[in-house]
């Protein structure tokens, strides 16, 4: 209870935003360690994934609402009131949209950090399909930290993982964004 009315004072504080958190969304079971440690994380790109992978509770549909445009600001414009020094931007995976989300991460990210400069602000993204260009753009948008989950060992991902979804493709996209952005600051 105590973690939920702390949720929904962040919440007021920034003028009632409709900020997702993936702690919700997923129903997290690390949800009191992040909020009571003083980190939020921000869910972009609405609730609902384009992917059916078996561990996870978000909502799924091949055809999501679009995302949000003044999603990026909304966010922004809370976590700057809301004084944290860290926060981690997640969301669900997009494979509906051509970039895979990434235009919109690094568009939070640079309203965050334009907001906000001290803060630091974590990446934790989908494998964007394997786009290249998409994994770039974000690896470059100014974050700290650039991270993926590969969420098990190889042989486990095709039971567990969505079907679009690799470990040679996760592989490949923390490979990527090492060698695109200055994440490891």
């Amino acid at each position: 209870a105590e973690l939920k009315e702390s949720l929904e004072a962040r919440r007021a504080d920034a003028g009632g935003t409709k900020l997702a958190t993936v702690c919700e969304e997923a129903q997290c079971p690390n949800i009191g360690e992040c909020w009571n440690g003083g980190t939020a994380t921000i869910m972009l790109l609405g609730d609902t994934c384009t992917r059916g992978c078996k561990f996870c509770a978000v909502k799924t549909d091949a055809a999501p609402e679009p995302p949000d445009e003044t999603e990026p600001w909304n966010t922004a414009d809370a976590v700057a009131n809301w004084g944290v020094d860290y926060i981690v931007l997640t969301s669900v995976d997009r494979d509906d949209l051509p970039d895979g989300g990434a235009g919109h991460f690094a568009q939070t990210v640079g309203l965050l950090k334009f907001r906000r400069p001290e803060l630091r602000v974590e990446c934790l993204v989908s494998d964007f399909a394997g786009d290249a260009a998409a994994v770039r753009t974000l690896a470059r948008s100014g974050l700290d930290v650039f991270a993926h989950n590969v969420e098990t060992v190889e042989r486990l991902q095709p039971m567990v993982r969505d079907r679009r979804a690799s470990y040679a493709q996760s592989l490949a996209v923390l490979r990527r964004a090492k060698e695109f952005g200055n994440c490891d600051r």
